[in-house]
């Protein structure tokens, strides 16, 4: 599995979402480094920016599976934390459940709470600051791919989605992510199989992210009783590209929460 690493002390693995890589969320590193001393972990999940997926890649199943056996070989039985974005944040769930005390601390941005689209709680397509002449100047399917998702219209915001968004809309495995489209929720819900995670815990949502929405993620946190819980207005499914400041304060937020919890020192 093709991972990029920075820095060096506690690990903290860093998933993306569909359909991009880990380029998505290195806008983010930054924030990772402000607070302590943290490995960061990016990989590219399978079939999806420089990692290859061969046949048994066919289901979020198998997904999981794959950053499970990641993870341990990575890791071994060093206590590490997660974050994870949109699908990669179903899959930090599930690795959160998978390896219980061994976590330190979990973070969902835009998180798959509800795995069938029809069955989630979402808000209408807003745009709320459009530009049309920008959309004109791109080519037409990055204006397509941009405007899909975007609800702050910009040059600026533009920027960030070219650099964070487009290398990895152009680089995905179209049979490999077609497999897991058809299989694409867990077997089992990730908060069935362990008690309540009891450790520093963050969600962030978009007020205005129409994918994956922010109601069933507000209705998830009560599975996560140390959870802080953000639903940024001016923010679509690609949060920290909209707030980035806000993202990356909460996060150094969470990250101080989670050396607290490793230090016992909290106060």
């Amino acid at each position: 599995m093709h991972n990029v690493q920075y820095g060096t002390g506690t690990p903290i693995l860093i998933l993306h979402g569909f359909c991009v890589d880990h380029r998505f969320l290195l806008a983010l590193d930054p924030a990772f480094a402000a607070e302590g001393q943290w490995r960061r972990v990016y990989i590219d999940l399978p079939g999806m920016g420089g990692s290859h997926a061969g046949p048994e890649i066919e289901s979020a199943d198998a997904v999981a599976k794959a950053v499970v056996e990641f993870a341990r070989d990575t890791f071994q039985n060093e206590k590490f934390a997660i974050f994870g974005s949109s699908f990669g944040g179903m899959i930090a769930r599930h690795l959160a459940a998978e390896f219980g005390e061994q976590i330190l601390g979990l973070a969902l941005l835009c998180p798959v709470a509800v795995a069938e689209p029809s069955d989630r709680a979402l808000p209408p397509k807003t745009v709320l600051q459009a530009d049309p002449r920008l959309l004109e100047s791109l080519d037409a399917e990055d204006a397509r791919d941009y405007a899909e998702t975007a609800v702050i219209q910009s040059p600026e915001n533009w920027s960030r989605f070219r650099t964070a968004v487009l290398p990895g809309l152009r680089a995905f495995d179209q049979e490999v992510v077609s497999r897991i489209i058809n299989k694409y929720s867990l077997t089992v819900e990730p908060e069935s199989v362990s008690a309540s995670f009891q450790r520093p815990t963050l969600i962030i949502s978009g007020r205005q992210d129409n994918v994956v929405g922010f109601e069933d993620q507000i209705a998830l946190s009560a599975s996560y009783p140390r959870s802080t819980i953000a639903v940024l207005d001016n923010a679509g499914h690609n949060a920290h590209l909209d707030q980035p400041e806000m993202v990356n304060s909460l996060i150094r937020e969470w990250l101080a929460r989670v050396e607290c919890d490793k230090s016992s020192e909290c106060g």
